[in-house]
């Protein structure tokens, strides 16, 4: 563990590569207790990290996953849009946990607020789309898209203004969405959530770039955890089925209004196979009983929805180009146990001209690695499976999930 913390310096993101959901709460939990600031940067309450310790699962929605670690400064940047009754809650749940965060939580004044009436103008979008086109994009609902717009529109409500009556404000915002959605604003209600999220956050909201440079500035070790993940970012995803953020490395920076040269390194995260929720592309995909058994084995459910997630194999250009875009220095690849069953397991290596998918069929093991630590234990087509990985990315696995538990990690140096 010493050999891999010392080659990822003072600052380390940890980015999803492929579509969400590929187990990043479990390393940032394993680091997070090495370092003594964690950060979230971007995205909403449409996140949902899971980490298991001693049998009990903790699902985290807004704060980073690295707030189980009592020694760690908590930071929530200015990419966020925040659906405060989900943070309070996640406050509360780990406070009867025996986790009291809010005395090291510190919450950017840019970060935006994401109202109930973002939720139901993000269901009525849906709902056009899916009656125009035959479906819809799979937004989770939970209103992320719409409070976005409104951050683009220049009409959004920042934490910033937290501390104030926003009663006006508030009641302007409710004619527009009623003129422009048709949906009525539940003015006394949303006045209720701001009025208990301020009490309980008063001291916590303030300016995180300032702190955050002042931090590094004494020598503290930051770890910046991602959301959402590469192929979902809205730049460089498969757009139109993505996410309403940044959600690469350089957008991370950005929600925490860092620079680039500071990045010390980043660490891609990515399943041993691949899932989607949602709709969009997934050349990939299985279905039937093989897409069933990795479905069922590895649990592929929605932390934040409960939705089926779909499932399939890994498609390596994927992996090239999210490479590409956040320079990761090293690879955690998770859940390869879910792969202990397959007699052969199919890699995507390309498309042809014609757009059929070309692929590669590497032996399986047939025999359990769940719950192995070390690389040399791993039968010998797992070992092989690594290494056709980080043969054809140029990035080492340094890191491997080997089942659900905090210690079921093979690490190498």
């Amino acid at each position: 563990m010493q050999k891999l913390l010392s080659s990822l310096g003072p600052v380390c993101a940890i980015i999803g590569a492929q579509w969400g959901d590929e187990g990043k709460g479990k390393v940032i939990d394993l680091l997070a207790e090495h370092f003594d600031v964690v950060a979230r940067a971007c995205g909403g309450a449409n996140a949902g990290h899971t980490i298991v310790v001693n049998g009990k699962k903790h699902v985290f929605h807004l704060l980073p996953s690295g707030a189980l670690h009592p020694h760690a400064t908590v930071v929530i940047g200015g990419g966020l849009v925040l659906h405060l009754p989900t943070l309070l809650e996640e406050i509360r749940t780990l406070r009867e946990a025996g986790i009291d965060v809010l005395p090291r939580l510190f919450i950017s004044e840019e970060a935006h607020i994401l109202f109930e009436f973002h939720k139901a103008i993000d269901g009525m979008l849906e709902e056009q789309r899916a009656a125009k086109r035959g479906k819809g994009i799979g937004t989770t609902r939970r209103g992320i898209g719409p409070a976005y717009m409104d951050k683009a529109a220049r009409l959004g409500i920042r934490m910033g203004s937290l501390a104030g009556d926003l009663t006006a404000e508030l009641s302007l915002r409710a004619d527009m969405v009623k003129r422009m959605y048709g949906v009525e604003v539940k003015q006394a209600e949303e006045l209720q959530h701001l009025s208990e999220a301020r009490a309980l956050l008063a001291g916590r909201v303030v300016d995180t770039v300032g702190l955050l440079h002042r931090l590094l500035g004494e020598g503290k070790m930051l770890l910046i955890e991602g959301a959402q993940a590469t192929l979902l970012d809205l730049d460089h995803g498969t757009y139109p089925f993505v996410t309403s953020s940044s959600t690469t490395a350089a957008g991370a920076l950005q929600g925490l209004g860092l620079p680039p040269r500071c990045l010390t390194s980043c660490i891609g995260v990515a399943k041993a196979y691949c899932t989607r929720v949602g709709e969009g592309e997934f050349l990939t995909e299985v279905q039937g009983p093989t897409g069933d058994r990795l479905r069922e084995r590895g649990g592929e459910y929605g932390a934040t929805t409960g939705r089926p997630r779909r499932c399939g194999w890994l498609h390596l250009p994927d992996l090239q180009r999210a490479a590409q875009i956040n320079g990761y220095t090293h690879w955690n690849i998770t859940k390869l146990d879910v792969l202990d069953e397959e007699e052969t397991i199919p890699v995507g290596i390309g498309v042809t001209p014609e757009g059929r998918l070309k692929e590669e069929k590497l032996p399986g093991w047939k025999q359990s690695t769940e719950g192995i630590t070390s690389f040399e234990k791993l039968p010998r087509a797992a070992q092989h499976y690594l290494s056709f990985i980080e043969k054809h990315t140029g990035v080492p696995v340094s890191l491997i999930g080997t089942g659900q538990e905090r210690g079921a990690m093979i690490i190498r140096g």
